[in-house]
């Protein structure tokens, strides 16, 4: 009986032990919390007008265009523009992208320039196009939102997409 007792609770306990000592302290989360931009996607602005600076900028630059569909009620995309700014991705971004917020409201801003880059907003944000200089669409979320939930991932998908002369860098 005894033994039994053993094997069914002592994997319980180390369960709940690696569980706890694996969580972020509420310290580390709040700090997570406290960085996060509540103004993200801007109210004001004319996506379409910002799309244009920046494709002036990418072909001056050598750069390509990142199209960061989202709105500034969503969690995910505050995650995301934490995971931004954090080593390598911020260095990443800087040096081959043109990062624009789309601000898609509560799902009704700027539907016409999600749907001008095949980003279906609908199925959840935060959703991403890639673009050339030129504005030729390289990458979009078609099927989901961006489910890159690492900063790890991110690195990945910004390695991926980011100019072909910069990719051995």
């Amino acid at each position: 009986m005894i033994s039994k007792f053993r094997n069914l609770f002592l994997p319980a306990v180390t369960v709940t032990v690696m569980t706890v000592a694996l969580a972020p302290p509420p310290q580390a989360t709040a700090q997570i919390i406290a960085k996060a931009n509540k103004n993200l996607y801007s109210e004001t602005s004319d996506a379409n007008a910002d799309i244009t600076a920046a494709l002036v900028r990418a072909r001056r630059e050598h750069k390509r265009v990142l199209l960061d569909f989202g709105g500034n009620w969503c969690g995910d995309c505050q995650v995301l523009d934490i995971y931004y700014h954090q080593s390598p991705n911020a260095e990443l971004l800087d040096k081959n992208f043109i990062l624009v917020h789309v601000n898609i409201g509560q799902m009704d801003k700027n539907v016409d320039v999600a749907k001008k880059y095949n980003v279906p907003i609908t199925k959840g944000v935060p959703a991403l196009a890639v673009l050339d200089a030129n504005g030729k669409l390289l990458y979009a979320e078609r099927e989901k939102e961006f489910e890159h939930t690492t900063p790890e991932a991110i690195t990945a998908f910004l390695n991926r997409w980011k100019p072909a002369s910069l990719k051995k860098s």
